[in-house]
């Protein structure tokens, strides 16, 4: 048997496991326990591991088994799990990910983690660029925040082709490891809707790091200011966004526990 708590950052949940050693075929359990109907139920599984370099560590497999680099949602998540269960004492932390080691100030309400502000460090955006899929011919700009993402800009949200789209670049040669799609409605200044199509786990209700992503190509294209809150509304609700003019992203949003238990493995 083992213990899980199932949490969710606006919708983009996973299952947490804390654990002293490092998990056996990880790959494997994730596939198995993210599915809706024959597991729990996810869009794949985080382990919370000690780290030699940093507080924590986590590693991050998607819901078809593949691991990813960093999930912005997924490690405020984890900023909630250590605090609240008593792990550890300070309001700032530091969480070793493949991407990096990030640093997450916990914001507090009645002794437990109501939200959490991410130091996602500093994003990188490309060119505006072009792709053929799906007999289109895209426009994206290409993002960094150390997992890769293409954001499509798009006049109406409720037209964007998330499902055809998303998947056909994701899978493009053009990304022979992979990309997470954003799609961005642009509102105002500082207002962005957007839809995601992720990286082995497809629509998903918020993408941390794609919110990341979104603002860092609106501000290389001059929609968005630096050193201003963006708000970026998501399916699942709205993550703020702030790049500093170094490019360093500050990413700020809740966490919430859905339920804990325990899974025969």
């Amino acid at each position: 048997m083992m213990k899980f708590t199932k949490m969710q950052g606006l919708g983009n949940d996973y299952i947490y496991v804390y654990s002293k050693k490092e998990p056996e075929n990880p790959d494997e359990l994730s596939i198995k326990l993210s599915d809706r109907h024959f597991g729990i139920g996810s869009d794949g599984m985080i382990w919370i591991l000690p780290s030699k370099i940093a507080d924590f560590k986590m590693r991050i497999f998607n819901a078809d088994g593949s691991e990813a680099m960093m999930c912005g949602n997924g490690i405020r998540c984890v900023g909630k799990y250590v605090y609240d269960k008593g792990l550890t004492k300070k309001t700032k932390i530091t969480v070793e990910t493949l991407s990096g080691i990030k640093t997450l100030d916990l914001k507090l309400e009645r002794g437990k983690v109501d939200s959490v502000s991410v130091n996602m460090g500093k994003a990188d955006a490309g060119l505006v660029n072009r792709i053929e899929v799906c007999n289109k011919d895209v426009e994206y700009i290409p993002v960094s925040v150390g997992n890769p993402h293409a954001v499509v800009f798009v006049d109406d949200i409720k037209k964007a082709e998330i499902t055809t789209v998303g998947p056909a670049m994701e899978h493009s040669d053009r990304f022979p490891d992979g990309v997470n799609v954003e799609f961005v409605q642009v509102l105002s200044d500082s207002r962005l809707r957007m839809r995601v199509w992720e990286r082995g786990s497809g629509i998903t209700m918020a993408c941390g790091t794609g919110s990341c992503a979104t603002v860092m190509a609106a501000v290389s294209i001059g929609l968005c200011r630096c050193n201003t809150d963006v708000a970026v509304e998501l399916d699942g609700g709205t993550l703020i966004i702030n790049i500093a003019p170094d490019n360093t992203v500050t990413m700020t949003g809740p966490a919430r526990i859905s339920f804990e238990g325990e899974v025969n493995i």
